[in-house]
């Protein structure tokens, strides 16, 4: 596997190239723990003219549907003190455009592609995983069960255990590659929802989707999105997040995890690894930095290195290991001041 340079800025750091940042999801090796995340760089055409998305560990693409679809009325963003509220609606261009146009400009340029998918009833899960079942560059598929159950009066298939299973059983059965459900915060017990998906068959877990939030608009009163609630992401976002993973980890140990919500530096990504994440997907952060996720990517390398790790398996779940259990030798002093600054 070829290693990433730090090819984002000059002055980069040295002591981070002795880090080995590989990783493995479900049995896959990925080059390195940083993703996209779903939603917010479409299938990756839009971040190549600010870098080259192949240096990234994969991309996540925009969860597609059986059709096309145009989403829901606008206003359908608005931003919030520490994030964003949106209400897209998951718009896009249906599968068949986009196993002609998107998933074959990842294969071509060798990006790794972790499709999303998402549907209003099972069996259109099903029949997503079929058409793209044996699609070149496919490596996994994220399960976007965050979605509107229409056989069920609407109610949300991660929000019920039963029916998100039921997509889960159904998907692994058309799949060839791993299969990772994506999780929604907004339940009671994330680790029950967790298990009866892994139960299903899912390979690993995808946390957080976003959190259902308002926001009123002080001028007219009135919800300033057209569709009322939104999906809050962003830093707001990142303790409900790494709290999600901390539970599922602790519970489920052996099961990995692809973890995102509000990351948008290096040190937001160890947290998620240390918390029991293997990856990370960055995506609000890409609103207001295109380059956020090989920023992060570089950063969490050299966060690694000055810690005394020597690769990024090292640290996942590091954070559950005993109270008196020691960090690496030669590691930096905490808040990675100079010894020399800190009071004996």
């Amino acid at each position: 596997m070829t290693d990433v340079a730090l090819v984002a800025a000059p002055g980069h750091d040295d002591a981070a190239l002795g880090v080995d940042p590989t990783t493995v999801l479900a049995g896959v090796a990925y080059a390195n723990p940083v993703f996209t995340a779903s939603g917010c760089a479409a299938a990756g055409q839009e971040l190549a003219q600010f870098f080259d998305p192949s240096l990234l560990g994969g991309v996540v693409t925009k969860s597609i549907m059986l059709k096309p679809r145009s989403g829901r009325a606008t206003p359908r963003m608005a931003e919030t003190p520490s994030g964003m509220l949106n209400s897209i609606g998951l718009q896009g261009p249906g599968i068949d455009a986009f196993l002609e146009r998107d998933l074959p400009w990842l294969a071509e340029r060798g990006i790794p592609a972790v499709v999303s998918i998402a549907g209003e009833t099972a069996e259109d899960y099903v029949k997503l995983a079929t058409k793209v079942r044996g699609r070149k560059g496919l490596t996994m598929l994220e399960v976007n069960i965050s979605c509107p159950n229409v056989e069920s009066r609407g109610q949300v298939f991660a929000c019920d255990p039963a029916a998100a299973a039921a997509v889960i059983a159904g998907v692994r059965r058309a799949s060839s590659v791993p299969v990772f459900a994506k999780l929604s915060p907004d339940v009671t017990s994330i680790v029950d929802v967790a298990q009866a998906v892994v139960e299903a068959g899912a390979h690993g877990l995808s946390m957080i989707n976003t959190t259902l939030g308002v926001d009123i608009n002080t001028d007219t009163l009135r919800p300033t999105l057209a569709n009322v609630t939104g999906g809050l992401s962003g830093p707001a976002v990142r303790p409900i997040a790494l709290r999600c993973i901390w539970q599922v980890h602790a519970a489920m140990p052996e099961v990995p995890i692809l973890g995102m919500g509000g990351i948008r530096s290096g040190l937001d990504a160890l947290q998620f690894l240390a918390a029991g994440a293997s990856a990370v997907s960055v995506g609000t952060a890409v609103f207001g930095d295109p380059h956020a996720p090989l920023r992060v990517l570089e950063e969490l390398r050299s966060a690694l290195a000055h810690r005394g790790f020597s690769s990024a398996a090292e640290v996942v779940g590091i954070a559950h290991r005993p109270v008196d259990a020691r960090v690496p030798e030669g590691a930096d002093p905490p808040g990675d001041l100079p010894a020399e600054t800190l009071e004996t």
